[in-house]
């Protein structure tokens, strides 16, 4: 039976390197499998970083613009946080929710 198998799958080199790719490929903790889904999560994390770069961005010249006009100040304190005069009162009119 070992007759008919060529020599040099029969060699010492090849079946140790053979067992090596394999052990490489499927069983070792650095995987390909393993390695797909870390490179999809870095993918998917970088995506995550650039979202929220960009609102802080937003959000930094928001404050910008909010802080250097007492008006624009005054507006938002009054629709964000409900804020009112001394001498005012707020109503909030709240809509139905349709069924």
């Amino acid at each position: 039976m070992l007759k008919r198998i060529p020599g040099i799958f029969r060699s010492f080199y090849f079946i140790t390197t053979v067992l090596f790719l394999v052990w490489m490929l499927f069983f070792d903790s650095n995987d390909f499998v393993t390695q797909y889904h870390m490179s999809k999560q870095l993918s998917d994390l970088e995506d995550d970083k650039e979202y929220y770069q960009d609102l802080i961005n937003e959000v930094q010249k928001d404050r910008k613009e909010l802080m250097s006009n007492p008006e624009l100040l005054e507006k938002f304190a009054r629709e964000k946080y409900l804020m009112k005069r001394p001498t005012e009162d707020v109503f909030i009119i709240v809509p139905k929710k349709e069924k």
